[in-house]
């Protein structure tokens, strides 16, 4: 099981705001951590820690943060207008597109996504997959 991601950010400010752009509509709720950003799930009483955590953080080295090449996390959104709506959000806050939110012609039917860069460059995907919504072929 994964139990959280990291990506580097040397502009915590601007990372905090593009990710708050679209996280707490997922779910997460923002806690800072000796001035790092920690995205968590929350935990209802008597029930196990959901996982995974995303934080943002300097490098621990001190060198500058860079993104990884071939490296992406993907956040599962409700609905396909869901991942149009934050995707929009993610780039008002400072990211960037990677791919318009719509059907990809490798994956399945259903599967709706869209891809952003941070202001860092780490990439990002928001996804749908929800078999109840329309799918690509209908």
């Amino acid at each position: 099981m994964i139990a959280y991601f990291t990506v580097g950010a040397d502009d915590l400010a601007k990372a905090e705001c593009f990710y708050s752009a679209f996280l707490p509509a997922l779910g997460y709720r923002l806690e800072r951590y000796h001035g790092d950003l920690s995205y968590i799930l929350p935990v209802e009483a008597g029930q196990s820690t959901v996982q995974p955590d995303f934080y943002v953080k300097s490098p621990f080295n001190g060198q500058s943060a860079s993104a990884g090449n071939g490296v992406m996390v993907a956040f599962q959104a409700r609905s396909q207008k869901q991942v149009r709506d934050l995707h929009r959000a993610a780039l008002a806050a400072g990211g960037s597109d990677e791919g318009q939110p719509g059907f990809r012609a490798s994956y399945g039917p259903q599967f709706y996504v869209g891809y952003l860069r941070d202001p860092h460059g780490n990439k990002i995907a928001l996804f749908s997959n929800d078999p109840n919504e329309p799918g690509r072929d209908e």
